[in-house]
């Protein structure tokens, strides 16, 4: 059913705009929340969640980019890359206190030679994904592993939030 706009329904931009300081109590909002406004964002230009697709096709060649996961379990943040086909010596990965840089390159040569002809086919390509982390993540003990095509960085999760709630008094307004 479509929302009625009337003059106490805020417009789908204002209801974003009110927000946007709220990361709210799980660190992990924040990437939610980024994640809606960048969809937000390509929406507006008409691309939809294209944008995020892992693969595709770029004046005719393939521009690509691994598909991460990035999840809490327990006391750790979870960071998981999917990089079939790449080598440890392939992938670089640089921590700040803010955000996880994963970089590499994607070599691929193929050579065929049989029946009076050779054949050969490469492609090459480099990749830059930056990952947010949530405030008060906890950076100097990250450890990076890479086994099987798989690249998983973990660290200790900030702390949680927590909130408390405030009494509210009855007495007169000062002035």
């Amino acid at each position: 059913m479509a929302e009625r706009q009337t003059a106490m329904t805020p417009r789908r931009e204002e209801r974003n705009l009110t927000n946007r300081g709220d990361w709210g109590a799980s660190p992990f909002r924040a990437f939610q929340r980024m994640a809606d406004e960048m969809d937000q964002v390509f929406e507006d230009f008409g691309l939809g969640r294209r944008w995020a697709s892992p693969l595709r096709r770029e004046a005719g060649t393939d521009a690509w980019a691994p598909a991460i996961d990035v999840f809490q379990k327990n006391n750790e943040v979870t960071i998981r890359a999917d990089l079939p086909g790449l080598k440890r010596e392939d992938v670089t990965v640089d921590i700040d206190d803010d955000a996880v840089t994963i970089q590499g390159e994607r070599k691929h040569e193929h050579e065929e030679e049989r029946e009076g002809y050779y054949r050969t086919e490469r492609s090459y390509g480099s990749f830059c994904r930056v990952i947010p982390l949530p405030p008060g993540s906890i950076t100097e003990q990250a450890k990076a592993n890479f086994k099987d095509g798989v690249l998983e960085v973990t660290m200790p999760a900030p702390p949680a939030s927590r909130g408390r709630r405030l009494d509210i008094g009855e007495g007169a307004a000062k002035k």
